[in-house]
């Protein structure tokens, strides 16, 4: 897999659409229900860690730009924060499904038509926008941080916290911190090439 854009060369929608690339990438191979159930709760465990981090830096930084430079920017935001929610209760759900049970492949199929309608909507309205009505400059700079929170930030749904700054970035690195921690005490994955450096060993 292709290594995602570095902040020096590349702004903020580039970082996102590299995310979507790569959420898509781990949603069809899901689909495709091959691997045992070990291997497919560990690429579920990765879309939603993925998914988490992708949203959380989306609230933080992202959104905040479309309510300034957009005339609709509110309206679009609140909509955006609406559907991140229904996916984040989505996620609660498959996080703790059993993937030999039907219920597990019915939870990804609900997660995976609205993860894709959702960036559809992205790609082809706001994004192109944002580009439009923002200094790359400040796109540049923003990626910069949007690399910063999904490092730091949460890897696990906590449907109910805050989902508007300066509440979710001052939250974000300390739910983060707790999220870590688990993922390594239960060796839980949350990358694609953390999972496949497992496999490699």
């Amino acid at each position: 897999m292709s290594n995602p854009p570095t902040v020096d060369d590349h702004d903020v929608v580039d970082i996102l659409l590299s995310d979507h690339r790569q959420i898509e990438a781990v949603l069809v191979e899901l689909a495709t229900r091959q691997g045992d159930h070990e291997h497919r709760r560990r690429l579920a465990d990765v879309v939603i860690a993925e998914l988490v981090r992708h949203s959380v830096a989306e609230e933080a930084y992202v959104y905040p730009i479309a309510r300034e430079v957009l005339p609709d920017g509110h309206e679009i935001a609140d909509r955006e924060i609406a559907e991140h929610a229904d996916v984040e209760r989505t996620m609660k759900e498959l996080e703790a499904a059993d993937p030999a049970d039907p219920r597990f492949d019915e939870l990804l199929a609900r997660l995976t038509s609205t993860v894709r309608d959702h960036v559809t909507e992205e790609e082809r309205e706001l994004f192109p926008r944002l580009r439009a009505a923002t200094a790359r400059e400040e796109l540049v700079e923003v990626a910069a941080r949007v690399t910063a929170i999904k490092k730091f930030g949460p890897t696990r749904p906590h449907p109910g916290n805050p989902e508007h700054p300066p509440a979710n970035r001052l939250l974000a690195p300390g739910i983060g911190l707790v999220d870590r921690l688990r993922d390594a005490l239960s060796g839980r994955p949350t990358s694609i090439d953390e999972l496949h450096h497992r496999q490699q060993r």
